[in-house]
């Protein structure tokens, strides 16, 4: 069994009369990522400032690492390496002198080689000693995560890392987080898009009104949320009438010789219905498994509308995280 890198019990934040952590728990397998879903205000950005020592906690038992949050901020901010939505990087420097700042501010030993290895490792190399304002966004954001591993940090958080970037970009970041965590590296992510905790995360947890709503591996997720269903394609009649008459409380589609079965697609269902099947002598041509995608588990939880922010919302949370994201990775380091 895995031991906890990130361990939360009962974690409380309020401003003012509204309560934007509820009493959550949760806990973070080492070497796995993790990822935090919710609605806009639903205290995911909270909940990284808090673990990552740069805001308190109202109540709650936190360890990050194996240290106390409240009584361990220095060895905390020591193991941890904290991504934000937008790249906090220094226009003014290169590549290079980005990566040498945070190397100092880290007291990193042999800085030189660590920055050289990680400028190959993001393929910056080409570009090391052009200035940031010159490189692409993809480029500011492979620049970001790499300044954050200066140190090699056992814990990376990365609050919606991938905002903005195209999707050949996201692609990439993606390729690097599985590296990191086959490396043995904790990620606890923030994102956005559901497809991207789908790919990465190996447990899930949606918060909603300031509390966990569901948490559980994807597909744990999804079987959550009612349309499963096993379908069934025949190109004999007679196989499929004898299908339908066999199997409980299908659906029947006569045109295409297609029966739909109501299941959440799991082993079990799946062998009782080709125990039906094998009983009354019928094999079926095509078997199909459709499940609930992540967007049905998060609308159903969370009982909203839509998934994504309004255009007003990116900009508020543009101006915010800005000013924000500059001063938390400079904060981190010290």
């Amino acid at each position: 069994m895995k031991t906890s890198a990130i361990a939360v019990s009962g974690l409380r934040k309020a401003y003012g009369d509204k309560n934007v952590l509820d009493g959550i728990d949760f806990d973070v397998a080492a070497g796995s990522v993790f990822s935090l879903l919710g609605p806009n205000g639903a205290g995911k950005t909270t909940t990284v400032n808090i673990l990552t020592t740069l805001m308190s906690a109202d109540a709650g038992t936190l360890r990050v690492a194996g240290h106390d949050v409240a009584t361990g901020t220095k060895e905390v901010r020591k193991a941890i390496g904290v991504t934000g939505q937008f790249a906090a990087v220094d226009e003014l420097l290169t590549g290079r002198e980005n990566l040498r700042l945070m190397a100092d501010l880290k007291r990193v030993r042999s800085a030189g080689q660590v920055v050289a290895g990680l400028l190959e490792r993001f393929d910056l190399t080409e570009s090391a000693d052009k200035m940031a304002a010159t490189y692409s966004g993809g480029m500011r954001r492979k620049l970001d995560l790499a300044m954050t591993l200066v140190g090699s940090p056992r814990i990376i958080f990365l609050d919606e890392p991938t905002t903005g970037l195209d999707p050949r970009s996201r692609r990439t970041m993606w390729q690097i987080v599985r590296e990191l965590v086959s490396e043995g590296t904790t990620i606890f992510l923030t994102t956005q898009y559901l497809d991207e905790a789908d790919e990465l995360a190996d447990r899930i947890a949606v918060l909603s009104d300031g509390r966990i709503a569901a948490e559980g591996t994807s597909d744990e997720l999804k079987r959550l949320v009612p349309g499963g269903h096993v379908r069934l394609r025949f190109t004999d009649q007679a196989a499929y009438r004898s299908a339908a008459a066999a199997l409980r409380e299908v659906s029947a589609d006569d045109e295409t010789l297609s029966l739909r079965i109501a299941s959440d697609g799991t082993q079990r269902e799946l062998r009782a219905i080709l125990d039906w099947l094998d009983a009354a002598g019928v094999e079926a041509d095509e078997l199909t498994v459709h499940t609930p995608d992540l967007d049905d588990v998060f609308l159903a939880l969370t009982d909203r509308t839509n998934t994504g922010p309004t255009n007003a919302d990116r900009k508020n949370t543009d101006r915010t995280n800005t000013d924000n994201n500059s001063s938390a990775s400079k904060e981190i380091a010290r």
